[in-house]
């Protein structure tokens, strides 16, 4: 018996749909006109049924087509099987239209608080069901994270080099120095004033603070040595404010004016920036809820 219970072939749609309407409509020739079929398929399909089951599932009573006691059992099984169908391919239905999904983004601190909310308030406007998860990190992280497929796309900074990944620069952010708006500072600051101050800088291993060190070693000076190493760039900025030092942050960071109250904001000499740029693999599938997240960041812009 359990041999032959493992060896059955599963239940066919088509044959459990005409069994339904055969016992809901009492007539194998009204059950036919419903789904648009001949009488004599339709018995074909509740014949084939019974011979899969191997009991008999309906009688003429009269006129009409009832149930057997094994038939009016299946019943429950049957709708069951029918609706279970219907809710998969609904919900298949539903990703196929991007509608549903999850879309796993990655993204450096700063971006996530002054690039992605706008973006992302967007995306669950227009899809409500779009599950959105976002994590924070550095760009080699990423790099290593997307070629892994653990997250399906992130915003990291340049350079990135894999062989893997497509490359789309989206952004360029030139950094600023800050300072609190009762200290002194040139119109324009060069690491000559920085190194007098004391610093306050992002925490070593991101890319932020990798440029930012870079920059002020350009006159061929050790680095000056930060008092402070902070990971999140509003830390940074109010210890600014209670002026603690000066820092360098990404200009996105103050680009808008309630972000930038008490502090004092100038350009640095030479320039500096960073060029921001998706990174998502060569070969992965753009469903729908994923390709939408792509064409939103593709279309980022700094709040202004």
């Amino acid at each position: 018996m359990h041999e032959k219970i493992f060896e059955m072939k599963p239940l066919s749609l088509s044959q459990i749909q005409a069994f339904l309407d055969v016992v809901e409509l009492g007539s194998f020739s009204a059950a036919a006109d419903r789904i648009g079929l001949s009488q004599p398929a339709i018995s074909l399909q509740v014949r084939e049924l019974e011979r899969h089951l191997a009991v008999k599932l309906v009688e003429r009573v009269g006129k009409r087509v009832q149930p057997t006691p094994a038939g009016l059992s299946f019943v429950e099984y049957a709708q069951r099987f029918r609706d279970l169908n219907r809710a998969a391919a609904e919900e298949m239905t539903r990703y196929a239209d991007g509608i549903l999904g999850r879309v796993r983004i990655g993204t450096g601190a700063t971006a996530c608080i002054y690039l992605l909310p706008p973006i992302l308030k967007q995306l669950r406007r227009r899809f409500p069901s779009l599950e959105i998860i976002v994590s924070t990190g550095n760009t080699d992280e990423f790099v290593k994270a997307v070629e892994a497929n653990t997250i399906d796309i992130a915003l990291v900074t340049l350079p990135v080099s894999s062989r893997s990944l497509e490359i789309i620069p989206i952004l360029d952010d030139e950094f600023v120095a800050i300072g609190s708006s009762s200290r002194t500072m040139p119109e324009v600051v060069g690491n000559e004033f920085l190194a007098l101050q004391p610093l306050i800088l992002f925490e070593p291993g991101g890319s932020t603070r990798f440029v930012s060190d870079a920059w002020l070693r350009s006159q061929g000076k050790d680095a000056p040595k930060p008092v402070m190493a902070l990971g999140s760039v509003e830390a940074i900025k109010e210890m600014v404010r209670a002026d603690l030092g000066c820092a360098i942050v990404p200009g996105m960071a103050v680009e808008d004016r309630r972000g930038s109250t008490n502090l004092g904001v100038r350009p640095l000499m030479p320039p500096l920036h960073r060029t921001l740029a998706i990174i998502i693999r060569k070969d992965k599938r753009l469903y729908p809820g994923l390709r939408e997240t792509l064409t939103a960041l593709k279309a980022i812009k700094p709040t202004a």
